[in-house]
């Protein structure tokens, strides 16, 4: 545990971290973009789940849909994540030691799980449901699943700016 705690301390007193935590502007624009990659994030997510349920986009062929969103989310998600590690790295052991913050990233492994499961199993044979107006049971499973996690993700990564003091 002693190279964890180094490596934060570390982490917490580089020029970057320094920068983001002292400066007046950067944590709240780095928190923006925060924000505005995961709007883009679940917004695209939410598109495709819907879809899996049945209960949008149904005139539109799964595979297309997906193929033309979740581009999308990857790149937003890419930002979300570079955006949340420099807010992370501004306060890193405080952070860690908040709840909120340990249940949001438990439940992006979950959410990760759910989508590698149904691409790796449902997903595979997309081809022979992926015009019908609704996915499979496993798939509408996933897609709830998907939609219950990221919502919680986004309440959990909300709770974290309530429950964390500023230094």
């Amino acid at each position: 545990m002693q190279s964890v705690t180094e490596l934060l301390s570390w982490l917490e007193a580089t020029r970057l971290a320094e920068f983001i935590r002292e400066s007046e502007w950067a944590f709240p624009a780095v928190e923006s973009v925060h924000v505005i990659a995961l709007a883009l994030v679940i917004g695209t997510i939410s598109i495709v789940d819907l879809r899996l349920l049945g209960l949008a986009s149904t005139n539109r062929v799964y595979s297309e849909l997906a193929k033309q969103v979740l581009p999308w989310t990857w790149g937003a998600f890419a930002l979300a994540a570079t955006s949340g590690t420099f807010m992370f790295i501004s306060q890193p052991q405080t952070y860690l030691g908040n709840l909120a913050f340990r249940i949001k990233f438990a439940l992006m492994f979950v959410a990760g799980v759910n989508m590698l499961v149904f691409q790796l199993i449902t997903g595979r044979d997309a081809s022979k449901w992926d015009r019908d107006a609704a996915a499979p049971l496993a798939g509408r499973i996933a897609a709830t699943l998907s939609l219950v996690f990221w919502i919680a993700i986004v309440f959990f990564g909300r709770r974290i700016g309530f429950t964390t003091m500023p230094v």
